[in-house]
């Protein structure tokens, strides 16, 4: 070879230039193709823009190469068109939220697709939402897809569903196998009120829709009773949803494995270190060996928490099916420190503006007693309450001593009181009671009244509630009321009237809360209230043992005590009340649930015997915020009898 070019080939080299020379022209013919096919790259059946694959199968990524110019093709290829369903209302929002049509419509530039691919998804779609509407319980629907002119210049795809009946659940039958099977056929009462109640509450009976979601959450639900009433291990054993769809009809079977019936066994504690696990033990209302249900777990945590010992509670069953006969109870606690002082402020149209201070002892002096104090400091109101609490005792009962010392101004008139109280209370899961002595001192004051009254009596306090939350009650009822006996004597002076007097009085004292939905959001809280002091009309008696009305909790529009029989012209405190109250509600807006309006009329007031009362009118619309520690209510009420309006704050709920 020379520089300038091959001068000559040898007679033996000359084959193997020719090989060479073939390899070359495959090679070359190879490149032509693969630069065809990066051409082709764009048409669906090649795959995605960015990809394309040469002549010896290997896949290239070619936006990799060419970035600028693939993304401006993408930028060109992506369809952009309207799509619109018609059909009715809850299918229609079915279809708009799945189908990919209506995903792609709205998708972001990187993730849009092209005209091609639009097209496969138009005639995909009927496809897709006849499955979309079989969830549903239509399985004979009929869906067309087509194209429709537009005046926006982008096509408009249109999509009419016809969906045809829809199937319903024409029987289903639910059987048990397991231990709950052998107490069934064995006659047991329990196993047998419970298999109805589980075939009773099944979230699908006959005539109601086919739904796959409520195929799902019914079986759910019929399995979490099961684990509530004792058969913590059960199961499905088999489940079968068979659907005729010409005749659009379901019909259901299921088969549940019960597995053992689990009874409770040792308590285990732990997390305990200040206080005595023995507290903790005496609030447990099972015995070993009884069969456990989920309420009855429950109920023991909710005491455990009011106890006050305790920032955190956790019960548990230990679900291991080999120790079902006398199942472990876990609890773990968590417990609060032994001293806590809380500084706060606050505000009620009651009592106006205040400031408090509230001391606990969990363990006062080493014993078993949690020490209780609280200051209240404002322009009306100054007071202190006291209280020594027992740790939990036999029975669900503890022992109580208190005392309460306030000064209160209201309606232009000053209250002096104190009282002490000894006693015992017991809290069950659904009753609190309250058995106690009390003796009692009360001085009113104003510009034309003193009133001067002491008294003793024993005192009963019953209250039972039956709530879907007891924080913030929807549905339910709560009910209390009060009893005394004793003897009191004081002396009141009006003007130049002077009146003393003593003797034996019984009181009585009851307020019910009713609380229901009423559909479409709304829910209404019925509430009404009644009091009486029986006495010889000559006895006087410790004004904060008589009654008045008005205010946050009684008949709003009213100042608080403003209402009551007058004496001499003198607003004093009545032996006998009745108010009523009546409240509708609903959140204000679905995205904010916890804030509701609220509109209400409230009437009643306190007298000095029943054919005196009369009964006074106040109404008005409020707000609502649900809290995580309970209602706060601010309400704009019109005082019917008084002509004048007034706003009421409050947070909680009065029992």
């Amino acid at each position: 070879m020379t520089a300038g070019g091959l001068a000559a080939v040898h007679p033996v080299v000359a084959p193997a230039f020719a090989s060479v020379a073939r390899s070359l022209a495959a090679y070359l013919a190879a490149l032509v193709m693969s630069f065809l096919l990066v051409g082709c790259a764009s048409l669906p059946f090649f795959g995605s823009k960015a990809d394309s694959v040469d002549a010896t199968g290997v896949r290239a990524n070619t936006a990799a190469s060419a970035p600028d110019a693939a993304a401006s093709a993408a930028a060109a290829e992506r369809a952009e068109y309207q799509f619109e369903v018609v059909a009715p209302d809850p299918m229609r929002a079915l279809l708009v939220n799945y189908l990919d049509l209506s995903r792609f419509q709205t998708a972001p530039t990187t993730e849009g697709i092209t005209t091609a691919e639009l097209e496969r998804l138009r005639l995909a779609a009927p496809a897709q939402a006849r499955a979309l509407l079989e969830t549903e319980g239509y399985f004979n629907a009929e869906v067309a897809v087509e194209r429709v002119a537009n005046t926006s210049g982008k096509p408009l795809l249109r999509m009419t569903v016809q969906p045809g009946p829809r199937t319903l659940v024409t029987g289903f039958t639910l059987d048990v196998v397991g231990d709950m099977e052998t107490a069934v056929q064995a006659g047991d009462a329990t196993a047998v009120a419970e298999l109805a109640t589980l075939r009773r509450s099944w979230g699908m009976q006959p005539g109601e829709p086919f739904r796959d979601g409520e195929w799902s959450s019914a079986k759910n639900a019929a399995l979490a009773r099961l684990h509530s009433e004792g058969y913590a291990a059960a199961t499905w054993s088999g489940t079968n949803a068979k659907v005729d769809a010409e005749a659009n009809t379901a019909q259901l079977s299921l088969v549940a494995e019960s597995g053992p019936l689990y009874r409770l066994g040792a308590i285990r504690i732990e997390g305990v270190s200040r206080y005595d696990e023995d507290a903790v033990r005496k609030l447990a209302t099972f015995r070993t060996g009884e069969p456990y249900t989920e309420k009855l777990l429950l109920d023991y945590q909710e005491r455990l928490q009011k106890l006050g010992l305790f920032e955190g509670t956790s019960v548990e069953l230990d679900p291991n099916p080999e120790t079902a006969a006398a199942a472990p109870v876990t609890i773990r606690l968590k417990e609060l420190q032994k001293q806590q002082a809380t500084v706060g402020v606050g505000y009620s149209a009651n009592t106006g503006p205040r400031f408090s201070l509230e001391h606990i002892d969990r363990r006062i002096f080493g014993t078993r007693w949690i020490a209780k104090n609280k200051f209240e400091l404002g322009p009306e109101l100054k007071s202190w309450s006291g209280e020594l609490t027992s740790y939990p005792l036999d029975g669900l009962y503890r022992n109580l001593l208190s005392g309460n010392v306030q000064r209160l101004r209201s309606t232009d008139e000053l209250l002096s009181s104190w009282s002490l109280r000894a006693g015992r209370t017991q809290d069950t899961p659904r009753i609190e009671r309250l058995y106690y002595g009390e003796a009692v001192h009360a001085r009113v004051v104003n510009n034309d009244l003193t009133s001067d009254a002491n008294a003793i009596s024993g005192n009963y306090n019953w209250v039972f509630r039956d709530l879907d939350n007891v924080l913030l009650p929807t549905r339910g009822y709560s009910l209390s009321a009060q009893a005394a006996l004793g003897v009191a004597r004081g002396e009141r002076t009006i003007g130049a009237i002077n009146e003393t007097g003593r003797g034996p009085f019984g009181r009585a004292y009851g307020r019910i809360t009713w609380y229901k939905p009423l559909g479409s959001n709304w829910y209404a809280t019925v509430r009404g209230e009644a009091g009486e002091l029986f006495t010889n009309s000559v006895v006087s008696v410790p004004d904060t043992l008589l009654f008045r009305a008005g205010g946050d909790d009684s008949v709003r529009g009213y100042g608080y005590r403003s209402l009551g029989p007058t004496a001499y012209g003198i607003l004093v405190s009545g032996r006998v009340l009745m108010t009523g109250s009546v409240e509708v509600a609903r959140p204000i807006s679905p995205k904010y649930p916890a804030f509701w309006w609220a509109a209400f009329i409230d009437a009643g007031n306190a007298a000095d015997r029943w054919t005196n009362l009369n009964p006074v009118l106040g109404y008005g619309l409020g707000l609502r915020w649900r809290s995580p520690v309970g209602p706060l209510r601010l309400d704009l009420a019109y005082g019917q009898e008084v002509k004048q309006f007034r706003v009421h704050l409050s947070v909680g709920i009065a029992f």
